[in-house]
């Protein structure tokens, strides 16, 4: 029994530690297809982009000089840069980049916790990020990496030098909030922006779901109790 609820307890931990994962697409912040001078804002803090288009208040805030851009599709041709239809079928559309200075910044104040990821394409030149545990770029270094080149294709049916994306992420420990992206300016995009894993795009479960599991765990050591009752009468 005393394994059974350690099985379980690891088992909800798990689930507890994907529940935290949140993953921003960048589909939405504008129309499709746009003209790449879109800014960010306060789109995932419940505010607008520089299109006044609404976005849900994930308490996320960009520096001024993030960017969307317009990923190219099959029928679209809008900038140099497409996923190629490549991992999750409803983020193909559009990206985080930057045309000024040689870095962008992201901030969560209430905090992130285990890990964080994307996917990215710089096929000139790569990159980096630094994962801080204060507002703005400040504070502690919890974890950082660089990112080498990506190559060129092969994205058959696109029309785009930058594809496929690459994953990258890392694992800490402690609160990050904010985190820089660098590189040098057009030319490396970033897309599925996940908090929360050190894998990109985890799938985030339901609540639900995490009580459905809970529940049939629980349900297991009811069963597992009365059979090992039921050996010790007989």
């Amino acid at each position: 029994m005393k394994r059974f609820v350690l099985a379980a307890t690891v088992a909800l931990l798990g689930a507890s530690s994907a529940a935290q994962a949140q993953v921003l697409n960048f589909e939405g912040v504008a129309p499709y297809p746009n003209s790449n001078n879109v800014f960010i804002q306060g789109f995932y803090s419940g505010g607008t982009s520089s299109i006044a288009t609404s976005g849900t208040n994930h308490g996320i805030n960009f520096s001024s000089n993030a960017l969307l851009i317009c990923l190219n599709s099959l029928t679209v041709f809008c900038s140099n840069t497409s996923r190629g239809g490549q991992g999750d079928p409803t983020s193909q559309q559009g990206g985080l980049f930057f045309l000024t200075g040689s870095q962008t910044l992201m901030e969560r104040p209430a905090g992130f916790l285990n890990g964080f990821s994307f996917f990215y394409t710089g096929i000139g030149t790569g990159g980096g990020f630094d994962v801080y545990d204060g507002l703005g770029g400040t504070g502690n270094i919890l974890a950082s990496l660089t990112l080498p080149t990506t190559a060129s294709g092969p994205c058959p049916g696109y029309s785009a030098g930058f594809c496929p994306f690459v994953a990258a992420g890392v694992s800490f420990a402690g609160t990050a909030k904010s985190v820089v992206f660098a590189g040098v300016a057009n030319q490396i995009v970033f897309d599925d922006v996940t908090f929360g894993s050190s894998v990109p795009g985890t799938t985030v479960p339901e609540p639900g779901s995490v009580a459905l599991m809970a529940a049939g765990l629980l349900g297991m050591g009811v069963v597992v109790r009365r059979r090992r009752k039921a050996q010790i009468s007989a």
